[in-house]
């Protein structure tokens, strides 16, 4: 990977900025990367978690007894948007921090998301280039092909991407999540030419509203404006995504080609960064508070 590209995923994004955090979690956490990203996921516990274990299914013994977690608590995603704001209440709730026996009560409840950031600040306080990817975890047990959102970093003693899955990391998988196969997570563009030629079924993967094609492109984007440092909440999605989307041919080719740069975003980065920086309705944004 080129020095300029190493150094964009090395600069932090208004995300993951970790603000007057950054030298504490220099000092706090261990310099082993699959030791600290087990010690971040010991404190949190993941929405979907939390309500499968209050509808008494048997959850991972690892996240504890969900019948210590407040009655009262329920996703707070929206609470805590950034890395420095998950910080920052983490510290509150346990001055101690990062600590592997922190109490249920004092767990926050975010998703796969939130976690990538603050992974991703964590790895970037270091030094480390890395950054957040979006895409669908198949490895996930569900009756869809989850979305779900992981992280990469670059190994300069290998010289290579490493893959990496903080937030399932407590669960037993046939792979390291620390070091993820190639073929172990689907990243967003992988699944959009997949739907699209008609390889894999739309209907396979997991989707929240509408179920169509603009869901699949807003995981795209979502990706894209992650390797841009910018990992937008799950609500936003690109203005070039209207109502029509699905329909609308000339946006699906698009699309297509869109997706071809995304599914080698390494050896087409100067290509996406001038994306970037002259295509608005790929940046611009809508959403609930847009």
């Amino acid at each position: 990977m080129q020095e300029s590209t190493l150094n964009h995923f090395r600069s932090f994004g208004r995300f993951t900025y970790p603000g007057l955090y950054q030298e504490k979690l220099r000092r706090d956490l261990p310099d082993d990367i699959a030791a600290t990203g087990r010690l971040v996921k010991q404190q949190v516990i993941h929405k979907m978690t939390l309500k499968l274990g209050r509808q008494g299914v048997a959850i991972n013994p690892a996240y504890g007894d969900i019948n210590k977690v407040p009655w009262y608590r329920q996703s707070e995603d929206d609470y805590f948007p950034t890395a420095a704001a998950i910080l920052a209440e983490l510290y509150h709730r346990d001055p101690r921090g990062f600590v592997p026996d922190r109490t249920q009560e004092h767990k926050l409840i975010i998703t796969c998301r939130f976690v990538a950031i603050l992974t991703a600040s964590i790895l970037k306080s270091r030094g480390i280039a890395a950054r957040v990817r979006c895409g669908y975890a198949p490895y996930i047990s569900s009756d869809h092909i989850e979305d779900h959102w992981i992280n990469q970093y670059w190994d300069s003693a290998k010289q290579r991407l490493i893959t990496i899955d903080a937030d399932t990391s407590l669960e037993v998988r046939p792979f390291d999540p620390f070091d993820m196969p190639a073929d172990a997570f689907t990243f967003a563009a992988d699944a959009w030419h997949a739907v699209r030629s008609g390889a894999q079924n739309l209907a396979a993967y997991r989707f929240h509203a509408t179920g169509k094609l603009d869901e699949l492109a807003a995981q795209v984007f979502a990706d894209f404006h992650c390797l841009m440092n910018n990992e937008i909440p799950y609500t936003h999605y690109p203005v070039f995504i209207d109502s029509g989307f699905e329909n609308n041919e000339e946006k699906l080719h698009e699309m297509d080609s869109f997706a071809r740069l995304m599914q080698r975003p390494d050896e087409n980065f100067a290509q996406l960064q001038d994306i970037w920086e002259t295509r608005h309705d790929f940046r611009l944004l809508q959403g609930p508070l847009i």
